[in-house]
């Protein structure tokens, strides 16, 4: 079991706890020479996979970045996506044949399979149907979601407790649960599920085999209501008398990142016609979603969230999803243990070792060159494509560390988990999780 530093995929190597001062010095000097390296042993001698993407948005071109950097390895020939501008856009960057472009998902799984595997980076609802007909045409799936050596080493002893914490980043949340498309259970699903389902995952994967049986959870939506509204704010941040005092100011978010040259996410997502300049961003928020007064729209999903976990041998896991505050995704981990602790918050991992009165730390060093555009949440985008598109490649699922068997329990415990929060209840877990 790897504590890999949040990424599931063969991640990042640790390196020797006990290493002389002196190699230290070498870090900096290896890394460079792993950027210049650039992947040298990513792209062996392995056939070239392609790829239909299914929903080419903010996630799906993520991935399809892939191909860009490694076109040895990944070639996108077909896309899937209900905007002609997206369609066109992907069109021209991998040079994709006419007669592989869909307007929906629909049309791509009538026509014989084309490609060796399939993207499906739908929204959250639109996942089943999808996944179901691309799987009887016999595509191999790369599925968005909703479907530790330093543990097994016995270095902190017996783990009695791991609390583990998410924190959303305050205008995050504004942007993406409050005036975006995770706003809404009818529209997407519930906030665990559409954001914290890998950090049940992990716990799940860090304790191994062993069952939960119980679970219960807490939560609530806070302060993104009407009732919080400001009395003389206005319908549209662009027009609102008290938007300058307001930290969820779409302006702020959106405007200001624009002045400075800055169009990647997430102000991307607001130029939803593929244009993108200050005069579109500036249309998009004046009639678009963006542009709301935070107080005023249908979002119902809860802020925070709290799940408490309990598994075989009595271990304990609790986990805290919380919308308000200053930092964006850098998940902390505390492990704790019958002979140590172990810690993590983004950076190295530091181990508390009660029997040598010590404390030393681990780095994680990236294993490879990761292009920027598959940066995001750690690397653990770019080594959630790599393994995938490797597997296909070499045909060797032993490749792809963890399968939709642990993926279903985790997201049964995540199910389990919002029905103890709305029922007011403590769960006990049947054999299936």
């Amino acid at each position: 079991m790897a504590f890999s530093c949040f990424s599931r995929g063969k991640g990042r190597t640790l390196q020797d706890p006990h290493r002389p001062a002196k190699e230290e010095e070498n870090i900096k000097k290896e890394d460079q020479k792993d950027t210049e390296n650039c992947n040298s042993n990513t792209e062996e001698e392995v056939r070239c996979v392609s790829v239909l993407v299914v929903g080419a948005g903010s996630r799906g071109s993520c991935y399809t970045s892939y191909a860009t950097c490694f076109p040895k390895l990944m070639k996108v020939v077909g896309v899937a996506d209900p905007r002609a501008c997206v369609r066109e856009e992907h069109r021209k960057l991998h040079n994709i044949d006419e007669d592989k472009l869909f307007e929906n998902w629909a049309d791509a799984a009538e026509v014989e399979k084309f490609a060796d595997a399939v993207i499906i980076a739908t929204p959250d609802r639109l996942h089943k149907d999808p996944a179901v007909a691309f799987a009887r045409k016999g595509y191999h799936m790369l599925l968005e979601k909703p479907m530790a050596e330093l543990i097994d080493s016995g270095a902190i002893g017996d783990v009695v407790h791991i609390q583990h914490m998410e924190p959303v980043g305050y205008w995050h949340f504004a942007h993406s649960f409050v005036r975006g498309n995770w706003r809404n259970e009818k529209e997407s699903t519930f906030s665990l599920l559409a954001k914290s389902c890998h950090d049940i995952d992990l716990i799940c994967y860090w304790l191994g085999k062993k069952r939960c049986l119980k679970v219960s959870s807490f939560g609530s939506l806070s302060h993104f209501t009407k009732e919080n509204k400001p009395k003389d704010a206005g319908s549209r941040c662009l027009d609102c008398s008290v938007e300058e005092t307001c930290p969820y100011s779409a302006k702020k978010l959106y405007l200001e990142r624009a002045e400075k040259g800055m169009f990647g996410w997430p102000v991307a997502v607001v130029c939803s016609n593929g244009v993108y300049d200050i005069e579109s961003l500036t249309d998009a928020l004046k009639t678009g979603p963006y542009g709301r007064c935070i107080y005023d729209c249908d979002n119902d999903v809860v802020s925070n969230q709290v799940v408490n976990m309990e598994f075989e041998g009595g271990l304990t896991a609790a986990f805290t999803m919380m919308a308000f505050t200053n930092s964006l995704g850098v998940r902390s981990t505390t492990i704790y243990g019958s002979k140590g602790e172990l810690c993590y918050n983004g950076g190295e991992i530091e181990v508390h070792d009660f029997t040598a009165r010590m404390t030393y730390r681990i780095h994680a060093k990236h294993t490879a060159f990761i292009p920027p555009h598959l940066a995001a949440h750690g690397g653990a985008d770019y080594y959630l494509i790599e393994n995938f598109i490797s597997a296909v490649a070499k045909g060797d699922p032993s490749l792809i560390q963890t399968g939709p068997d642990e993926t279903l329990r985790s997201h049964l415990l995540v199910f389990e988990a919002e029905r103890s929060r709305r029922e007011s209840c403590v769960l006990h877990l049947d054999d299936e999780l």
